[in-house]
């Protein structure tokens, strides 16, 4: 049995003397592989999601949001953990099978009288006893190994990993999307009188590409019809990359995931609670954009004028979509300039419910409050740090890599390589003008701070395989 800490035993009569009433629910809208440039809202001419949209006229986009890893199991170990995935891995943890010794973001908040719920893609645990279930949340639904489904219709192909609580039971030919956000909604009416924390970890819009026919024809005539400038794809030093959004089965799962966000606020409006609930939206890193050079596999969307994509180190691979809708404390339609990582959506919800922070557990995780309150100055200072011994040139086209960005600066080491790239993100989002070697007192302060946090991590430099 896991031991909860002894702060969190602590605040259980600071916690009941708060009524449930008084408690927001919180809705955390996770969608995978869903890149910066995958909304309408953030400039996609494909693209059709007007409910995230106009969540985002509701509440806050942060433009500045970043994953803590650029594929999925780091990233969502980090998210649910508050836990650098590079410290969790230089103690020697897989984090394919998350130390059950991790106390959650589920647990913290089922600690303070909070109904759990978790949906969809977990694939941090290799057995029933590492399951959503078994991390702090009362239902789990579909969360198990896998990071993919076989299918997006039933039977989904990976029903043996598509585990939990409760196992998935689809209507006749309901689609894998519809089917999780169905079950959230079963939640929400079961639960309205109570303070609930749902995790929707949608398995969409991960491969397999799988849109609804409808849809996705109604987007191959919408493609058709544009006129992109220059060529689909492009060979470079980031392997093969799409230059366009030319996908139509990827928008169709896209504008799918859209609609379920409105069919879980239209339940909440059902019920009286959209008022009092908490929504934020992310993603688990940058969009499937980029492969091997020689790799022909079909790709799903563009990250540009972000550079590559999944699994790189550029701002493709780890800048991610976030909104925000806090109702009576984010200004409505406003925007956040200031960075985060994946580390702080933990202690941000408990600063959210003004519960206490639990340091010990979300070690590596900074409430951004302060900022979703309009100050935009915050983290300005703050070093953030991603890192990657297990590049895949063949599949991504990623090399290994140790990145610290601050400020507007960011370095990247590519170690295997013993090259270093500096960018200013402020000038060059794009990152197109390495200034390696340009900026000498930068660059040297930038690297010997990368270097020190290597060795807190006790990272190994591993040489690429592939």
């Amino acid at each position: 049995m896991k031991i909860i800490q002894p702060l969190i035993l602590s605040c259980l009569v600071a916690a009941a003397t708060v009524s449930a009433a008084t408690r927001p629910n919180v809705v955390f809208f996770l969608v995978d592989d869903f890149g910066y440039h995958d909304l309408s809202l953030t400039g996609s001419p494909v693209y059709e999601t007007p409910a995230i949209d106009d969540l985002a006229r509701q509440g806050m986009l942060l433009k500045k949001a970043y994953a803590a890893y650029p594929r999925c199991v780091p990233s969502r170990f980090a998210m649910i953990t508050g836990v650098h995935p590079s410290r969790a891995e230089g103690k020697g943890e897989r984090l394919t099978d998350m130390d059950p010794s991790h106390v959650t973001m589920a647990e913290a908040l089922k600690v303070h009288g909070y109904k759990t719920f978790f949906t969809g893609k977990w694939h941090l645990g290799k057995s029933p006893e590492r399951y959503p279930d078994a991390q702090g949340f009362d239902i789990n639904i579909g969360g198990g190994s896998a990071g993919a489904p076989g299918a997006y219709f039933p039977p989904y192909g990976s029903e043996k990993n598509l585990t939990g609580t409760d196992t998935l039971e689809p209507d006749e030919g309901e689609y894998l999307t519809d089917h999780l956000t169905r079950k959230t909604v079963e939640f929400i009416d079961a639960n309205k009188g109570d303070p609930f924390f749902i995790y929707l970890s949608h398995y969409a819009v991960h491969t397999p590409i799988q849109g609804k026919p409808d849809k996705t024809a109604r987007y191959n005539e919408k493609i058709g019809g544009i006129e992109f400038d220059g060529p689909e794809y492009e060979i470079g030093p980031d392997g093969r990359h799409l230059r366009h959004p030319t996908n139509a089965g990827y928008a169709a799962m896209v504008e799918s995931v859209d609609e379920s966000l409105k069919t879980v606020i239209d339940a909440l409006k059902r019920h009286n609670l959209f008022e009092d609930t908490i929504i934020i939206l992310t993603s688990d890193h940058g969009g499937l954009s980029n492969s091997g050079p020689d790799n022909k596999r079909e790709l799903a969307t563009t990250n540009l004028p972000l550079r590559a994509g999944k699994g790189h180190m550029y701002e493709g691979g780890i800048r991610i979509p976030v909104v925000v809708y806090w109702p009576g404390a984010v200004k409505a339609g406003s925007t956040g300039h200031f960075p985060i990582t994946g580390m702080d959506y933990y202690p941000t919800i408990l600063e959210m419910l003004g519960l206490p922070l639990q340091p010990d557990d979300h070690v590596d995780g900074v409430s951004f409050v302060d900022g979703l309150k309009g100050n935009d100055n915050l983290n300005a200072d703050r070093s953030f740090f991603w890192y990657s011994d297990v590049g895949r040139r063949h599949n991504t086209g990623d090399y290994n890599a140790a990145v610290i960005r601050r400020g507007p600066y960011k370095l990247l080491e590519f170690f295997d390589q013993k090259r270093i790239e500096v960018y200013d993100l402020e000038a060059d989002p794009g990152e197109k003008s390495n200034l390696a070697g340009k900026l000498p007192k930068i660059e040297k302060a930038l690297y010997k701070e990368l270097k020190a946090w290597k060795a807190e991590m006790n990272v190994r430099d591993r040489k690429q395989k592939r």
